[in-house]
Formats: C-alpha cells, structure tokens, sequence
C-alpha cells in the first residue's frame, strides 16, 4: 500500500472528523453551504468525466463494458439514496430551537425551493448514518482503485482530483450525521463517537481494496476497471443529486453557485492538463518499458 493513499486516508479522516464538529463553533448558514455544495458537486463532476471514467477505459479496453458499469454506479447511488434519503445537507435543529429554512438563508427575497426537501429530516440519524456509511466505503474503494492503478511519475501525487472531491465532500457529510444527532437530543460525547467512526468509513474501504486487489493477480485489472467505472457512476449521481436541487430550486444566489460549480469543474480539469499526467493502466506501461529496454539490450 502506497504512501501517497496512506496520507490520502489520514487527511480524510480528519477533515471529516473535524467536519462533524463544527456546528458546534462555527455557525454555517444555508447559503455557505449551498455555495460549498456547488463547489464539491462541480469537482466531482469534473473527476467523473474527466479521470474516472476514461481512466477506466483504458483499464477495461472495452468502451461499452465501462459505460454500462458506469451506469450501474449511477443507479446503485440513486436507489440508495431514494432508499435512505441520506444526502441532505441541511442542518437540523431541536424543537424549541427550530429554525425555519428562510432563517438559514442570508437573502430571504425572491426565495423558491422545491417541496422535495420539506420532511426530509423526519427519518432517524441512525438510516441517515447507514446510508452515508456505504457512500463514503465506495468512496475509499474509488480512491484506492484510482492511486493503485496509477503509472505516471510525477511531481504532484497520483488521485489528487478524486481525493480533493472526497477530502471537501465528506466534512459536509459528517455534518449531516451530527446536526441530526443533535436535533434528536444525543450528548456531545456520543455525537463525537459516531463522528469519529464514520470519518473512519472511507479510509477502511480504501485500505481493504488496497490490501485485497492484489490478491487477485489475474483479475486485478479488471477489477480496477470496473472499480473505477463504477466510482465514476457514484460521483456522477452525488454531483448531479446534490447539484440540480440547488441550482434550479433556488432562486437566490444564482449567479455565484453557477459559478462555484464551474470553478470545481475547472479545478478537476486542471488537475487533469497538469504536465506527466496519464491514463496508462498498468500492462501498458509494462509493456513500454519492456519495449524501451529491449533496444538497450540488444545494443
């Protein structure tokens, strides 16, 4: 297990860890949020298209083959989210403390939102946990598949776009669990319990992919290819799912969560044109060597 997934899981696990706390020092208004969704839901996006997936192809060398498992991950996310209803970022208050969702907001004129989120925080903290306990393990699978399969030598390291889309991803996540959490009355030491654990989730699913594929010595590359097509899927439903809620169910703000989104985009495409990048998978690159030493030998 490399290093660089190492510092990946460390980083993570803090970030979400941290993330979950902060409602309780830092007041986080809807409109911060919903311009940190943007932001997220554009790098993931961007990852999906533009690393994933092709990435995945190139594993696979099969166009349809990757495609149809991309879609699988797509709609495996959809179900599971439709399922659980997990992926609301929106904080939950106590009763006596409730908070209206026009409070949250910093402009209350002109304000239009879809009735798909009204209810959505009858549901336990404990199916809302579940349901983002499998998201974030698919999460550390798409890291893991993604620094595993990497070949280029480069100076930055390999699956900075997929680490920065789960590094800002999952402190939102964690949020969810603890506001709930706080809403339904739980004490601060047993919120801190179950943030710990789940900020915990992504590194677990990573370090188990990492430490099993090579196992499979015949089918590890095909099991990268599909683990990757399949993250692509995943990253699409989550950026797309929180994305079009928040873009076309508001009428506030428009103009600066456009932009957020489009700044993620072009976050995850400029790691992408940074110099030594490539989609090589690894008998390719194998085989250059070989073919690169071979006129040496001979000579």
């Amino acid at each position: 297990m490399s290093l660089t997934l190492i510092l990946y899981c460390c980083l993570i696990a803090i970030c979400s860890a941290l993330g979950g706390s902060l409602p309780a020092f830092i007041k986080l208004t809807h409109k911060r949020i919903q311009l940190i969704l943007s932001l997220v839901s554009g790098v993931m996006l961007g990852v999906a298209f533009l690393h994933l997936l092709p990435h995945s192809i190139v594993v696979l060398n099969n166009v349809p083959m990757a495609l149809g498992i991309c879609l699988a991950g797509l709609l495996f996310m959809f179900f599971l989210v439709r399922m659980f209803h997990f992926h609301q970022h929106e904080l939950a208050f106590e009763d006596d403390r409730k908070q209206s969702h026009n409070q949250l907001c910093d402009d209350k004129k002109n304000h239009v939102h879809c009735d798909h989120h009204n209810g959505q925080m009858d549901f336990s903290w404990l199916g809302l946990c579940f349901g983002l306990t499998i998201h974030t393990l698919i999460d550390g699978i798409a890291l893991a598949s993604t620094v595993t399969s990497a070949t280029s030598n480069t100076w930055y390291p390999v699956g900075l776009g997929v680490f920065l889309a789960i590094v800002l991803h999952k402190p939102l996540d964690a949020i969810s669990i603890t506001s709930l959490m706080a809403a339904k009355g739980w004490s601060q030491s047993k919120q801190m319990t179950v943030n710990v654990i789940f900020a915990l989730m992504c590194p677990l699913g990573a370090i188990l992919f990492a430490l099993t594929v090579n196992q499979f010595v015949e089918a590890r590359e095909m099991i990268l290819g599909v683990a990757l097509a399949f993250s692509a899927g995943i990253f699409l439903c989550i950026s797309l799912g929180d994305l079009l809620p928040e873009l076309h169910f508001h009428s506030h703000d428009r103009l600066k969560l456009s932009a957020m989104l489009i700044i993620g985009v072009l976050i995850a495409w400029a790691i992408e044109t940074l110099p030594g990048h490539s989609h090589q998978g690894p008998t390719e690159t194998k085989s250059n060597k070989l073919e690169t030493t071979q006129p040496t030998a001979r000579e």
